[in-house]
């Protein structure tokens, strides 16, 4: 599926040109207008079958979005199959009812849990990111309220810091804490921002949700993978060589520069150029 979606496509000049002149530098305007086409390219509604949005794209209310969409970022790391896979686990443990699982769900539920694991994600994380899921929505008034609190004007990332001590304020082992990102340690967090582009952005492509109104998409930041960073770093607006917090500043600046309403539109652009296209 992903290598035939990549195949329909037509490269543009401006990747034929970069192509055969690595070394050659596209000037601010050609650079914007090939990640646009780009953009454009991959945001489609066909993106939604290859990727792990698909998850929360089977759900129509706002908290069964939010909670399937955060818990499959939560996993989003390694291979996309077994992401995927482990998501519709997820969904089946959870009745295909996220919320009115979420809410009904007890520190004597284990059974639930019993033998996922994903990665280094096992059945004693997911348990207590049930727990802290059910206490964000009783004692919090849900993901979106605990997230824009604390979002500022000009980012999000403070906010991911903040949400992760809430998150963390019921009794946990120490370990788990490892899957929720610190943007203020120098993280990237590119699980957590990554969800957020799905709630926040207002695509009129069908692709994010954008179910979130009280967070601007102006504030988002790209998604730093090792494909987004790849390709950034091919292109020249990412110069930093570790994909941590500072890149993530980096790009952001680069992408608000493109476009200062909705600067993580180009992830769809970065992404698909790394991952479909082997850029």
């Amino acid at each position: 599926m992903v290598k035939k979606y990549a195949k329909d496509f037509i490269s543009t000049n401006y990747k034929q040109l970069l192509l055969l002149s690595p070394k050659m530098k596209l000037n601010k305007k050609e650079l914007k207008d090939f990640l646009d086409e780009k953009t454009f390219q991959y945001n489609t509604l066909d993106f939604i079958g290859t990727d792990p949005i698909q998850i929360p794209h089977r759900f129509t209310s706002k908290q069964d979005i939010e909670i399937a969409g955060f818990l499959i970022a939560t996993i989003a790391w390694g291979n996309r199959k077994s992401i995927i896979t482990n998501g519709m686990r997820l969904l089946t443990m959870m009745g295909n009812a996220p919320f009115e699982f979420i809410l009904n769900y007890s520190p004597g539920h284990k059974k639930y849990t019993q033998g996922f694991v994903h990665r280094t994600f096992n059945e004693g994380d997911l348990h207590t990111f049930f727990l802290a899921l059910q206490n964000i929505y009783k004692h919090h008034d849900g993901l979106e309220a605990v997230f824009s609190k604390n979002a500022t004007k000009n980012s999000m990332q403070p906010a991911i810091h903040e949400f992760k001590k809430t998150f963390f304020e019921i009794s946990h082992l120490p370990r788990t804490e490892k899957h929720v990102s610190d943007p203020l340690k120098n993280s990237a967090a590119k699980r957590i921002n990554m969800f957020l582009r799905w709630m926040v952005r207002q695509d009129n492509n069908g692709v994010d949700f954008g179910i979130w109104k009280s967070i601007s998409p102006a504030v988002l930041s790209c998604p730093l993978d090792v494909h987004s960073a790849g390709i950034a770093r091919k292109l020249g607006i990412l110069t930093r060589k570790q994909n941590d917090g500072k890149a993530l500043l980096e790009l952001d600046t680069a992408l608000r520069e493109m476009d200062p309403l909705d600067p993580v539109k180009y992830d769809f652009a970065l992404f698909g150029l790394g991952a479909f296209e082997k850029f």
